[in-house]
């Protein structure tokens, strides 16, 4: 029994010894130090940038990776992406603070080997918060703490004061009072082991670990980068999708091939592309989205009434949305956090609604708007152009008339009523061409009829 318990004793100081001359650079030859930035919000762009730069890296056959950081924040998904990926590197990896590494950024700057601060810096303060900046419920802290205890005892820090970031309920003496979450200045930090050393530049930092001969690579963030970073943000993607949605209403509602496909198709592009590029929109999940909408175009125009094809439609419309945001292999989702499927599940559903609200307020006025038909082909049956008529909800006169149906209404389409066309909807269900119909109620640009 003596004989195991040194055993493994020993078995220990190799490991921890293994472990620390891993970590360990030799100055006697000269090094390689791969550089990179983030100095924006933690978000998909961040995590993108630090999967390339670790890329990069490891061609460069760098010895050391050196993290610049200036963040106030950002998505909790994407912060322990980053983490994960810091956590895992055989390569050692310091971070720079230069002026803030608060909530995310504090938690990224804790899972580094080492911590070097500019004066006047400042790192913690990780309660998690909502978009409107109040403290999110309390298993989003539980999840926050968690992980930035587990961080500080992976790099041999105080996890107390890491957890006291999140916390103000964890009080640290001499650190901070109760109710107060803790934030370090660079004289803090290097005082509670949370800083390695005050320095101004990247030169200062690699001169203090001993480091003069060196090769220095940047990361070089090209225009195209820029763009993708800016598509996959997730305010900007639900633009999309909101643009997406709208393009394939408008253009369902009026004939013609026009400028809504138009917007719908770009916007597709734009959501997408990026998406494919990074690895993260497969063919299939792509795929899902066209026969989503093939399945609702059936449904409008073939089907009558509105099913299991219109239903199954939109389904697998959402779930492309949703499928190509988040990292999974043919539905594997054992490489996805919850927090991204959290993220995901909320900018499309946040889209959708959006798009109802727009839809609601201005759905009916929009497409009789001068604006839009500057843009929307519009033509009758015989080929002929022709303006719809713009009656408003003030010319009640209307409702009683009896006309006809130019188009089949599914539920929209083209009426005729004493020779002039307006913008019919069927009340209930479908209503074929040439059917005499009659005007109930005149609601926005639409006109509302029933079989007469």
């Amino acid at each position: 029994m003596y004989q195991l318990r040194v055993f493994i004793i020993l078995l220990l100081i190799i490991l921890g010894t293994a472990e620390i001359s891993a970590q360990t650079l030799d100055t006697n030859r000269k090094l390689k130090v791969y550089n990179f930035e983030i100095k924006e919000d933690i978000g998909p762009n961040a995590t993108r940038k630090t999967v390339k730069a670790f890329e990069e890296a490891n061609t460069f056959g760098a010895d050391l990776i050196v993290l610049s950081l200036n963040t106030y924040g950002g998505l909790v998904g994407d912060a322990d992406s980053i983490r994960t990926k810091i956590l895992n590197s055989k390569i050692p990896v310091y971070a720079f603070i230069e002026n803030n590494a608060a909530s995310a950024g504090a938690l990224i700057s804790i899972a580094c080997h080492k911590i070097f601060m500019r004066k006047g810096a400042n790192i913690g303060a990780a309660t998690v918060v909502d978009q409107s900046g109040a403290a999110a419920p309390d298993k989003y802290q539980s999840y926050m703490r968690s992980k930035m205890r587990s961080t500080a005892e992976t790099r041999g820090r105080n996890p107390d004061i890491a957890e006291g970031m999140v916390d103000g309920n964890m009080v640290v003496e001499g650190v901070n009072k109760a109710g107060q979450v803790i934030t370090l200045t660079t004289s803090e930090a290097i005082k509670n082991g949370y800083c390695e050393g005050q320095r101004e530049t990247l030169q200062e930092v690699l001169a203090q670990e001993g480091i003069s001969d060196y090769d220095l690579k940047t990361q070089a963030v090209t225009r195209m980068d820029r763009l993708i970073g800016f598509l996959i943000n997730p305010a900007v993607s639900g633009v999309l999708i909101v643009l997406i949605l709208g393009g394939i209403y408008y253009e369902l509602r009026t004939p013609g091939i026009g400028f809504p496909l138009l917007v719908s198709v770009v916007s597709a592009l734009l959501y997408f592309a990026p998406l494919y590029l990074e690895g993260l929109a497969a063919n299939w999940e792509i795929l899902l989205f066209i026969v989503g909408l093939i399945l609702l175009g059936l449904e409008v125009f073939v089907i009558p009434g509105f099913g299991v094809a219109g239903i199954a439609g939109i389904s697998l419309i959402f779930a492309s949305f949703v499928l190509t945001t988040i990292n999974n292999v043919d539905f594997d989702f054992s490489n996805t956090e919850t927090a991204d499927l959290n993220v995901a599940l909320t900018k499309v559903v946040a889209a959708l609604f959006g798009f109802i609200i727009l839809m609601l307020l201005f759905g009916g006025t929009f497409v009789n708007s001068p604006l839009f038909k500057k843009f929307a082909l519009q033509t009758s049956l015989e080929g002929k152009a022709t303006a719809l008529d713009t009656k408003k909800d003030s010319d009640q006169n209307l409702i009683g008339t009896i006309g006809i149906c130019i188009t089949d209404l599914k539920p929209h389409g083209k009426i005729e009523i004493l020779g002039k066309q307006y913008e019919g909807m069927a009340r209930n269900g479908f209503i074929e061409a040439n059917s005499s119909v009659k005007i109930v109620e005149i609601r926005g640009g639409d006109y509302l009829v029933i079989k007469a």
